[in-house]
């Protein structure tokens, strides 16, 4: 016959110690799985960002084979879409940029013809402040628009604009875009795959939605550096600051890279380590000079 054993009280939930050792654990998980999360978060925004400059890079081409020759820049900052007789002007009587010229290639038709507008005045105020996906940066930002008013720009009263994180090349009218004057396929001289075409633009992302200088006429402005930059100075990643814009440069919220289509429709990542001289050759569509994508 046994004898008496004393009966054990159930033990209940967990000590302190391995309560401890489980959030310790969770801790450890959660800072392998975050950093693997944003990886694949900005190589989707990577990729989305690449798939909308192969659509402007073919918005160019088509323009190109439609009316054999690139879009203009458009005429000046406060310049707004020409439409003569309701219909978009062409070329150099265009004085809207390259975002709007390219509109019936991005599935933009609609806002190109300035929707169902009975005047020009009105058509244009519509294309203005119509968004395209396809303009912004999933890195950056959604479809954004601002509201803009300045001396001369739609009989001074404010306009809501759609804005644009793309600018063409470049500033010092060296490249495929420039004031006012379209330039042709013949005119590049150093080959389509050596020549950049469109890429992401630099900003200041503490004032996204706030009008800046270098962002705040939109993606349908004429010659502006909201939607032309230079390419004799290096690019620079996005920033945050209480002041201050982009710089006139190219750039973007991607890590170490901004992307950019070539003029062969070929779309590129582009160190922010790339030497001025080797990007202002990107940028010359005829100063004779030939490198590989090992150079950037």
């Amino acid at each position: 016959m046994t004898g008496f054993r004393p009966r054990v009280a159930a033990r209940l939930g967990f000590t302190l110690i391995e309560l401890l050792v489980v959030i310790a654990i969770i801790g450890v998980l959660l800072g392998l799985l975050l950093p693997a999360v944003q990886k694949v978060r900005e190589a989707a925004a990577r990729a989305k960002c690449q798939n909308n400059l192969k659509q402007i890079g073919l918005g160019f081409h088509n323009h190109h084979d439609t009316f054999g020759y690139f879009p203009t820049g458009g005429w000046d900052w406060w310049s707004i879409p020409t439409y003569v007789n309701g219909q978009p002007a062409v070329g150099v009587p265009q004085q809207a940029g390259w975002g709007f010229q390219i509109l019936p290639y991005l599935e933009g038709v609609n806002t190109w013809r300035g929707g169902q507008a009975s005047n020009d005045y009105d058509r244009a105020l519509i294309a203005v402040s119509t968004p395209n996906s396809v303009f912004f940066c999933p890195a950056r930002r959604g479809t954004q628009t601002t509201t803009f008013s300045a001396p001369g720009y739609f009989n001074d009263q404010p306009v809501t604009v759609a804005l644009c994180d793309y600018a063409a090349s470049n500033y010092e009218e060296t490249g495929i875009v420039r004031y006012q004057n379209p330039t042709r396929m013949s005119d590049v001289t150093d080959g389509t795959s050596n020549t950049l075409l469109v890429g992401d633009k630099r900003l200041n992302r503490s004032k996204l939605g706030q009008p800046q200088n270098d962002d705040d006429t939109g993606y349908a402005t004429g010659f502006d550096n909201d939607v032309v930059r230079y390419t004799n100075q290096a690019p620079a990643p996005d920033y945050n600051a209480p002041s201050g814009d982009g710089g006139l440069l190219f750039g973007s919220s991607h890590t170490g890279r901004f992307n950019a289509v070539f003029v062969d429709g070929s779309v590129h990542p582009i160190s922010y380590t790339i030497t001025p001289t080797i990007f202002s050759y990107l940028g010359n569509l005829s100063d004779g000079q030939v490198f590989d994508s090992n150079d950037f």
